[in-house]
């Protein structure tokens, strides 16, 4: 990974290149503190629109990228596991050399997060906010006894693999608790959802599947030593609050819970001011 690190150069304003030739496509906008956000699977930076709209305007730097496979970066068949998730943004911020940033991960994005500030943060990064996030560990296993059954997630490997489109049209609903009594369904919403899936790659979507359902992230918590808010709907259908967010903040030195009685795992979106307003806070917050 230091040789990945090394070999990193600015391609473009829109790319970085790592050493195995992987193009990370990235948004910079603005000034100021960097902000740097990290999308869910199978999603891309364009997720992050109510955010980085919001804090451009507070007067922040934002920064997204879209992790390699998904969106406009490479669709490469090769470093599909957190660790080169991880120094892939590692490799980003360096290019960009991003100093007292603060790193905002959304489900898979969240882990993401925690891997990067846990082995790549140390003197770059002043703040964390893990929202919906698969941390500690998404799937069953005999640590994580309530965790989402293997079922499920081999029924999300099927989806991906043999009927991707639909099955991206599908899984909007619960994402967005669009599902629940009275929800306001936005075809719009759901359309870009399946719209940033579509334009990824299915081979990357397929394994990021096993990444971000197996990849255990205990000792990641345990060692990052800067805060941390752990933003999490209590109605989350995709990371069930209970296993995931409800368990993270708990491991981490300097850990801040915020859950949201009925929120969807999609809140950002859903709810994008009520979300924005609390990372504003966190934010600003000494």
């Amino acid at each position: 990974m230091s040789e990945q690190l090394g070999d990193a150069k600015r391609a473009s304003n829109s790319f970085v290149t790592v050493s195995d030739g992987t193009q990370i496509f990235f948004k910079d906008w603005g000034t100021g503190q960097p902000l740097f956000f990290h999308h869910g699977w199978p999603l891309s930076a364009d997720d992050w629109d109510a955010q980085m709209m919001f804090f451009l305007k507070q007067g922040y730097r934002v920064i997204a990228h879209d992790r390699r496979g998904h969106g406009r970066s490479t669709q490469t068949d090769k470093g599909h596991d957190m660790d080169t998730y991880a120094a892939d943004v590692a490799a980003v911020v360096e290019a960009l050399d991003l100093k007292n940033a603060i790193h905002i991960g959304h489900s898979t994005g969240g882990g993401e997060v925690t891997r990067y500030v846990a082995r790549h943060g140390k003197g770059r990064v002043a703040k964390a906010v893990l929202i919906s996030a698969i941390p500690p560990l998404f799937m069953k296993t005999d640590k994580n006894p309530d965790g989402v059954p293997k079922e499920v997630v081999d029924s999300i490997r099927d989806g991906t693999a043999n009927h991707r489109s639909q099955f991206y049209k599908d899984v909007t609903i619960p994402f967005y608790g669009f599902n629940r009594p009275g929800a306001n369904v936005s075809e719009g919403i759901r359309e870009n959802w399946w719209r940033q899936g579509m334009m990824g790659s299915i081979l990357a979507h397929y394994e990021c599947v096993r990444v971000l359902s197996e990849t255990e992230f205990y000792d990641d918590l345990a060692v990052i030593d800067v805060p941390v808010l752990v933003m999490h709907g209590e109605d989350d259908q995709i990371c069930p609050f209970p296993t995931t967010g409800a368990v993270s903040w708990k491991l981490l030195k300097h850990g801040t819970l915020k859950s949201y009685p009925g929120l969807p795992h999609g809140m950002p979106t859903t709810h994008a001011d009520l979300i924005n307003a609390d990372l504003l806070a966190f934010i600003k917050a000494s």
